[in-house]
C-alpha cells in the first residue's frame, strides 16, 4: 500500500553530489551568475519577510522609547551648553584682571556659582516696561534681586515670584541699573536701563573718564547684587559736551533681550534646606506680637 523511497543515507549522499556538482560549475563556468541573480530575485521576498518583524519592533523602539530619551537628552545638553557659554563669559574678565592684579589671583576664592535653567513663557504687554515670564518660582528657588543671564550676557533680574513662574525685569528698562566696571581699565559706572530694547546709559561718567567705543563693561559685584564678572555690554557711543562735567555715554547690551528663550538664574536658593520658611516666620512673628502684648 505504501511505496517506500530511497533511504535517508541516498538522500543526503544525492544532495552532497548536487551540491558539489553546483560549486563546480559556478566555479567553471560564468552563466552561473545568471542563475544566482534569478535565485536572489526569487529569495528576496522571503527575507523581506523574515527580517520584518525585527524592523518593526526597532521602529516602534525608536518611535516611543527613544524618542523620549532623545528629548531628556536634548534638553540636558541644552542646559549644559548654556551653563558652558555663562561661564566662558567670564575669561575675558580674568584674563584683563589677571594683567592688573597679578599677585593677588592666587589667594582669590574660585567662581562657585551656580544655575538654574529657565525657559521664557511669556511677555509683558505694556509697551513702556520691559519684562519677561520664565517657568521657574519658589518651588525652584527663585527669589527677588536674583540675577539672570543668557548665553551671551546679563539679562536681568527677578523682581516678582510666585510658586511656579518669576518676572524678569531687563536690563533695558528705565528702573533698571546695574553696577559695572570697564574690563580694560577697572573704571566703575553705574549702567541703566534707557527704555530702549538695544541700548543703556551710563550715569555721571566724568568728561576726563579713560572710556572708549568698544569697551567691554562687566558686571562689578558691587552691593551683591549681581555676581562679579558677567558681560553687561559694550559701549557704542560716547560723545564729550563742552562746557559739562560728565560726557554722554551709551552702551549696546550683549544679552538677546528679545530673542532668548531660555536663560539661567544665577545662584538659587536650596529650598530643602527649610521647608516651610515663610510659615515658620509668620508664626515668630506671631509670637514677638504675643509677647509685646
Amino acid at each position: 500500500m505504501f511505496v517506500k523511497g530511497p533511504s535517508l543515507g541516498l538522500r543526503l549522499l544525492a544532495c552532497l553530489v548536487l551540491s558539489l556538482v553546483l560549486m563546480f560549475s559556478d566555479y567553471r563556468y560564468q552563466h552561473m551568475d545568471q542563475v544566482r541573480s534569478v535565485l536572489t530575485v526569487a529569495v528576496t521576498p522571503l527575507q523581506w519577510a523574515v527580517d520584518l518583524p525585527s524592523r518593526l519592533w526597532s521602529w516602534g523602539a525608536t518611535t516611543f522609547s527613544d524618542r523620549n530619551a532623545l528629548l531628556d537628552e536634548n534638553a540636558l545638553l541644552k542646559e549644559q551648553a548654556l551653563q558652558l557659554s555663562s561661564k566662558n563669559q567670564r575669561m575675558a574678565y580674568l584674563i584683563a584682571e589677571n594683567l592688573r592684579l597679578r599677585e593677588l589671583l592666587n589667594a582669590q576664592k574660585p567662581f562657585k556659582d551656580s544655575f538654574l535653567l529657565g525657559e521664557v513663557i511669556g511677555l509683558d504687554a505694556d509697551a513702556f516696561t520691559h519684562q519677561v515670564l520664565v517657568n521657574r518660582g519658589r518651588n525652584d528657588g527663585v527669589y527677588e534681586g536674583q540675577a539672570v543671564v543668557d548665553a551671551l550676557g546679563l539679562m536681568g533680574q527677578v523682581v516678582s515670584v510666585s510658586a511656579y513662574t518669576c518676572r524678569v525685569l531687563l536690563a533695558a528698562d528705565t528702573a533698571h541699573a546695574v553696577p559695572v566696571l570697564i574690563n580694560r581699565n577697572g573704571f566703575r559706572v553705574i549702567a541703566i536701563g534707557s527704555g530702549n530694547i538695544d541700548e543703556l546709559t551710563l550715569s555721571h561718567v566724568p568728561d576726563t573718564a579713560d572710556i572708549k567705543e568698544g569697551d567691554l563693561l562687566v558686571t562689578s559685584g558691587l552691593a551683591d547684587r549681581f555676581p562679579k564678572g558677567y558681560p553687561v555690554a559694550e559701549v557704542s557711543r560716547v560723545r564729550h559736551e563742552p562746557g559739562k562735567p560728565f560726557a554722554s555715554v551709551s552702551a549696546r547690551p550683549l544679552a538677546q533681550l528679545e530673542r532668548s528663550r531660555y536663560v539661567l538664574m544665577l545662584n538659587p536658593q536650596d529650598v530643602t534646606e527649610d521647608p516651610g520658611s515663610e510659615e515658620n516666620a509668620a508664626v515668630v512673628d506671631g509670637d514677638k506680637k504675643e509677647e509685646q502684648n
